[in-house]
């Protein structure tokens, strides 16, 4: 009985603790259990994402002994660009060469392939100055001036009467600030909100618009592992690829401002800097909404994803012949399941959750505290709050009914057409749309049904457009039920593919001549759909557009809270704009192991031999097959670092203190997905492609000896 009852008590003890590690964040030990209540925030995990105008230097000389200099940051601002495509990157020498991630411009290689060539799969590399090739459409901006403007925004914003009208004021003024000061100077200027509004700052930009590419890695390279390696480390790939500006007269942009190559890149925990534009944080946020985006909008566009890339990843599977389309379509799609999945996941972590309330609690009382941040800022968390109650009521319905053309259907799409087009054949001819009298209802017409249409995708596509719809509102759901006929899965897909008359042309030609009322009140599952939908959600999205506008608001007075008790101590939310962040290659302890801070060549070739040499995920392009003689297999080929970066910041140069690169930041692991909310420095880690690797790379397998030459010297060979 003893026994049993001993049995029973380790039993429970060991639960207990098991289930306190399980609570706990992956920035924890697998072997420290966690009590929640009694996890601590910090300042620190509000990030390291520096605007340029409020660099901590101070600190960055306390924790690495090096204070830059105002000049020093001058020219690391000017030699960091933003890519077009929302992407980082830099000028790497002093006459227009640009370095970024190859996942960047990678869309831009088909349509500027020549004849026979295939520069995604093979890659591509200019020889000579004059194989450059122009990119259509591409440019780069250049940071070269920030202005505060706060008080300009705020006086105009809080002379509305509404929240409507404080965000009509505010958007307002910012377009005329921007109008005004780009006129000014000639420059490319938006005003950018900082700490949910607490700061504005106006950038000017210098942009080039003349940008030619120099060099691309073949696509394998650049994405081994593809889907199943995004967001995780240890890695081993090459993601990058050198652009170069020129200037209005077409020759070379000659810039004083450029990172130089290292030619020993980074040691580990040695001080890095990581220079780019981070996409969008939200660590500032209540809890109440945090809670929103774990509850609703987090989860929903997580299920989208999850039923997209099943589509496509079948599809690829079964279409080798159409590789490259669909591999880039599972790509797209698996980097944003597992972005959202990473986060969702955050969101769910009871660990992060505690030091996310414990920040709240600790900003609440010190404004509690000072009688005059309380009359102004007091009530801003249960405001918000109950503004997200309301929210509630309407969400489910606003991302069911939403028709979004990469995700549904092609049939919804074309089913919204005809819609338009019967309600404006009811009208008299004069009070209809241009488009739909009489000159112009035939073009109109032809262009609502699409040339080719795959059915078979299209039925895949509609069986995970009811499988979203069923996730969100349940199966018992009226338009579900209809909609689908009381079917699910491949059955149900193929019903509605079998009753619907938008399905051929044929079809289409035949349907249109009816009756509008009776294209109305037809039976077409798509037809329904659209129908039974629409006036919904045309009020719910109302509603929405109001809430939005007072969370607006309300979430500039939170962050108009924040900077007034910790100003500068932390910094803004991630913009799209450019920032500086510290941090130090340096490995960490995941699954029970560790990662190391750097990973090497060796790693690359086991992959591929210990998956069997097949081509997917972890294949090999031909020339990468054998190792070249005199190829260091011991040479690093990426790094993760302890610098604080979030989507955006893909491209951008991680440079040590003498302002040369050690590096090429292309993402991070999967525990720095949680960065959106909080950023926890024991695991969270930037991942990138080391200086060091991607040199020898250029050397032995691509023989890049202009390029090679001009990293090292900064200029154009001869």
């Amino acid at each position: 009985m003893k026994r049993k009852i001993l049995f029973k008590y380790l039993f429970l003890t060991v639960t207990s603790l098991l289930f306190l590690a399980n609570t706990a964040s992956k920035s924890q030990s697998i072997y420290e259990p966690v009590d929640i209540t009694k996890v601590k925030s910090y300042v620190n995990q509000m990030g390291k994402m520096w605007t340029f105008d409020d660099v901590p230097v101070k600190l960055f000389e306390k924790e690495y002994g090096f204070k830059p200099s105002q000049e020093w940051l001058d020219d690391v601002r000017m030699s960091a660009l933003q890519f077009s495509s929302f992407c980082s990157a830099a000028f790497v020498s002093a006459e227009g060469l640009i370095m970024t991630n190859h996942h960047c411009g990678r869309g831009y290689l088909p349509e500027i392939s020549s004849e026979g060539k295939d520069y995604l799969w093979d890659g591509f590399y200019a020889e000579k100055p004059e194989d450059e090739v122009k990119i259509p459409g591409l440019y780069v901006d250049q940071l070269v001036l920030i202005k505060d403007v706060t008080r300009e925004v705020l006086d105009v914003m809080n002379s509305g009467n509404t929240d409507s009208e404080k965000i009509e004021n505010r958007n307002k003024i910012i377009r005329e600030l921007a109008e005004k000061y780009s006129k000014e100077t000639g420059l490319t200027c938006n005003v950018v909100r900082l700490y949910n509004g607490g700061k504005y700052s106006l950038y000017g930009y210098k942009r080039y618009n003349d940008i030619r590419l120099v060099m691309a890695p073949d696509f394998q390279i650049a994405s081994t592992g593809w889907d199943w390696d995004n967001f995780t480390y240890p890695r081993y790939e090459l993601d990058f690829m050198f652009f170069r500006a020129y200037d209005e007269n077409g020759k070379p942009v000659k810039t004083n401002h450029y990172f130089k190559w290292s030619k020993n890149g980074a040691e580990e925990g040695e001080p890095i800097f990581v220079i780019g534009r981070p996409g969008s944080t939200q660590r500032i946020n209540s809890i109440a909404e945090l809670e929103f985006f774990r509850d609703k909008t987090y989860k929903y566009t997580l299920l989208l994803f999850n039923e997209l890339y099943k589509v496509y990843y079948e599809m690829f599977m079964k279409h080798p012949e159409r590789h490259s389309e669909l591999l880039n379509r599972v790509m797209g799609i698996g980097n944003a399941r597992k972005s959202f999945a990473g986060r969702y996941k955050a969101l769910c972590d009871e660990y992060i959750m505690a030091k996310k309330k414990d920040f709240e609690k600790n900003l609440r009382e010190k404004v509690d505290s000072d009688p005059q941040l309380k009359s102004k800022y007091g009530f801003v968390w249960n405001a918000i709050a109950n503004n997200i109650d309301e929210y509630r009521n309407y969400i489910d319905e606003s991302m069911a009914f939403q028709i979004n053309r990469f995700s549904a259907p092609e049939y919804l799409a074309i089913a919204q057409a005809v819609i338009k087009y019967a309600e404006q054949m009811k009208l008299p001819e004069d009070q209809r749309e241009e488009n739909y009298k009489a000159e112009k209802l035939k073009e109109t017409l032809q262009k609502i049904y699409p040339e080719n249409i795959d059915e078979e995708l299209q039925a895949k596509l509609i069986k995970a457009h009811i499988d979203y719809l069923t996730g969100i509102l349940g199966e018992d759901n009226s338009i579900v039920k209809n909609y689908s006929g009381g079917k699910t899965g491949d059955e149900a897909a193929w019903d509605i593919l079998a009753k619907s008359k938008l399905t051929t042309k044929e079809k289409f030609d035949e349907f249109i001549k009816m009756k509008p009322e009776d294209i109305l009140n037809s039976d077409d599952p798509f037809i329904y759909f659209i129908t039974q939908t629409k006036d919904k959600l045309n009020v719910v999205k109302e509603k929405i557009r109001e809430i939005n506008n007072t969370l607006q608001v309300q979430n500039q007075l939170l962050g108009e809270a924040a900077f007034a008790v910790y100003g500068d101590q932390i910094p803004p939310d991630a913009t799209s704009t450019l920032r500086i962040s510290d941090g130090k290659i340096e490995g960490y302890e995941y699954n029970g192991t560790m990662a190391p801070g750097k990973t090497t060549f060796y790693g690359l070739w086991d992959r591929w031999y210990s998956f069997g040499k097949k081509s997917y995920p972890w294949g090999l392009h031909p020339r990468w097959q054998k190792i070249p003689e005199g190829f260091d297999l011991s040479t690093p080929v990426g790094f993760a670092s302890t610098n604080d970066i979030v989507g955006g910041n893909s491209g951008s140069s991680a440079i040590n203190k003498n302002k040369e690169v050690v590096g090429l930041i292309h993402d991070g692991n999967l525990e720095s997905l949680a960065g959106d909310f909080i950023f926890l420095e024991q695991n969270n880690r930037a991942v990138g492609t080391d200086s060091k690797g991607l040199m020898q790379a250029l050397k032995y397998i691509y023989k890049t000896d202009r390029l090679i030459k001009e990293l090292e010297s900064g200029n154009i060979s001869e």
